[in-house]
């Protein structure tokens, strides 16, 4: 299974068990924490990182 997979079942439990065991405004947050918090590390990177990130998906991290 591809780490993207893993990640968005991952996502997608921690969203489904937000939305039955916590209050309104909570899950909202534990939602936009699951979305945003990646988004936001990967823009933070500079123009070389995230080709070199590019880099290692392909290859493979090591290779």
């Amino acid at each position: 299974m591809s780490p993207f997979k893993k990640y968005a079942i991952g996502a997608g439990a921690a969203i489904l068990l937000s939305l039955f065991f916590l209050d309104g405004w909570l899950m909202w947050l534990v939602i936009l924490g699951v979305i945003g918090l990646p988004v936001v590390g990967y823009l933070m990177l500079d123009p070389s990182q995230r080709e070199r990130l590019k880099r290692s998906r392909r290859r493979g991290i090591g290779r």
